[in-house]
């Protein structure tokens, strides 16, 4: 049934809680709620942060894993003009204070597996006035007591949609993580525009397992809520919890390529299983093309859609579709499978030189520029370094390389500061890594400059083999000699076990290059 266009992040729960308010919601671990239910939880959190004083401008924050509640509280500080700040459980206790402080929460709800952090700090947080606690199972906690206690509150007459909903803190490759401000008219822009691929059916449900503390979780929970259709939730993204959310009826998901790598190397059991997805949505982090065709290979019935994104613009921002990973190929287009699709709709894209800030012709590599309702509003607490990404006439500068064909595919190369100058010579470091990927003896690989007194910089390939295989500096190197312009090729190759990556998969260069940048004054790249 249709539904009136939303303004707010939190219409279309109110939406479906009065037209299929028996329906089910989500369902987390034992719990199911159904649209009623859910959307009476939202307004009491509402209604309990109001009570609290909590008001438009205002900033909460939310600690924990996966859980109902953090969305409760997204939608319900919503309605009321604030916003959640949604802070990395990875993080260690000074990375956690420096999130709660920058963004001045004054209500702050925690995880139980992440309390003794808060303990430890809890003398430095002292702008936060009310501690509530959540339990991994939500049952008689804290959390619903408060909620069972608060008088249920509609969406504030003063809200607007250009208020701060969510603040979603980047990864922080380089200094402190930086609040990203992102309104209403952000939030559901972008689940308006990127709706193209999700389009559910009667019977789907969505699994809901990237962590909501990024926008791949807090982003793509909206899809299901937009449309009406049921979440399983898992509280990790584990093989055993996408497991269980399969074997409950999900269909649909959104994960990072790391997980899809190991689902094919659990055996043939979680290989069937995971047939039973409908659409494999991947991103965050590159596919490494034989990953890709393997995956293509044992799910031939499965939808794979490929997305690019930021922070900054609420996710998504182009997306290469199922229909393009099934014909790219026989099309005679095979590259568009290592492109990062097309912009969906509402979204523009240019590509800028970087040094001049003039637009390249098309074809040529530069910087992408995106200009888009979902940009974000700035960085919290930081207009200057908001003035140095967004320009007036409303580009964002996204910091990443790239090229957009004569088709409008566009092709993400590298970020700008990653980039390898050697004697002179841009290199792009996807480029080599989607040639090493090839190697039948390589799992993962990360390409990285390191100094050079001759050339500047050098190209070194970090790897990690698959189990039981074997393969030498020389025979990687010899390999992308074939593929490759030998500029290009790596001069050294260090071969290790995983690589590092951050919680949303994608692998820290910034680690790996620090050992060979660590007494340098200046860093090239």
């Amino acid at each position: 049934m249709s539904a009136p266009e939303p303004q707010f992040v939190d219409d279309r729960i109110a939406h479906w809680a009065t037209e299929t308010p028996d329906a089910e919601a989500v369902t987390y671990l034992s719990r199911t709620f159904t649209w009623r239910e859910w959307d009476d939880r939202v307004r009491r959190n509402a209604g309990g942060l109001r009570a609290h004083g909590i008001g438009r401008g205002d900033v909460v924050a939310f600690l924990d894993k996966n859980h109902p509640a953090c969305v409760e509280t997204s939608l319900g500080a919503a309605s009321l003009g604030a916003a959640n700040a949604i802070v990395n459980w990875r993080s260690a206790g000074d990375e956690v204070d420096y999130a709660l402080n920058d963004c001045g929460a004054r209500v702050l709800f925690v995880g139980t597996e992440l309390m003794p952090t808060i303990e430890r700090i809890r003398d430095r947080l002292t702008r936060v006035e009310r501690i509530i606690e959540v339990t991994p199972d939500g049952v008689d906690d804290e959390y619903e007591a408060w909620l069972a206690g608060a008088t249920p509150v509609s969406r504030q007459p003063d809200v607007t949609p250009e208020d701060t909903c969510l603040v979603m803190y980047s990864s922080g490759t380089t200094g402190r993580p930086k609040g990203v401000l992102l309104s209403h008219r952000n939030m559901v822009s972008h689940t308006r525009n990127a709706h193209d691929g999700w389009r559910f059916e009667p019977g789907d449900k969505c699994m809901v397992s990237m962590p909501l503390f990024h926008v791949g979780g807090s982003s793509y929970v909206l899809f299901p809520i937009n449309d009406g259709v049921p979440s399983v939730m898992t509280r990790d993204p584990d093989g055993a919890s996408l497991a269980g959310a399969i074997l409950a009826g999900a269909n649909r998901t959104f994960l990072v390529p790391a997980v899809l790598a190991q689902v094919l190397q659990s055996g043939p059991d979680a290989v069937k299983l995971f047939g039973a997805l409908r659409t494999y949505t991947y991103g965050a982090a590159p596919m490494p093309p034989p990953l890709l065709r393997a995956a293509m290979e044992a799910w031939p019935d499965t939808d794979f859609l490929q997305v690019y994104g930021l922070t900054e613009v609420g996710g998504v921002a182009t997306q290469l579709s199922s229909e393009d990973h099934r014909t790219a190929v026989a099309d005679g287009h095979p590259e568009r499978l290592v492109s990062a699709g097309r912009p969906i709709p509402g979204v523009e894209v240019k590509v800028v030189d970087p040094g001049t800030l003039e637009d390249v012709a098309p074809g040529e590599h530069g910087e992408l520029w995106l200009r888009t309702p979902q940009v974000f509003q700035g960085y919290l607490g930081k207009p200057e370094e908001t003035a140095q990404v967004i320009t007036e006439d409303g580009w964002f500068r996204t910091g990443d390389l790239g090229r957009v064909d004569a088709d409008g595919y566009v092709f993400v190369q590298d970020r700008l500061k990653d980039m390898i100058i050697s004697g002179g010579e841009n290199i792009y470091s996807p480029e080599v890594e989607r040639v090493l990927a090839e190697h039948p003896a390589v799992m993962e690989v990360a390409i990285i400059g390191i100094p050079d007194d001759t050339w500047g910089e050098s190209v070194k390939a970090v790897v990690s083999l698959h189990e039981g295989a074997s393969a030498t500096e020389a025979e990687l190197i010899a390999f992308c000699r074939e593929h490759l312009a030998a500029f290009k090729c790596p001069r050294s190759v260090d071969i290790t076990g995983p690589l590092p990556r951050n919680p949303t998969g994608k692998i820290l260069k910034r680690d790996l290059r620090k050992p060979y940048w660590a007494d340098r004054e200046r860093q090239v790249n």
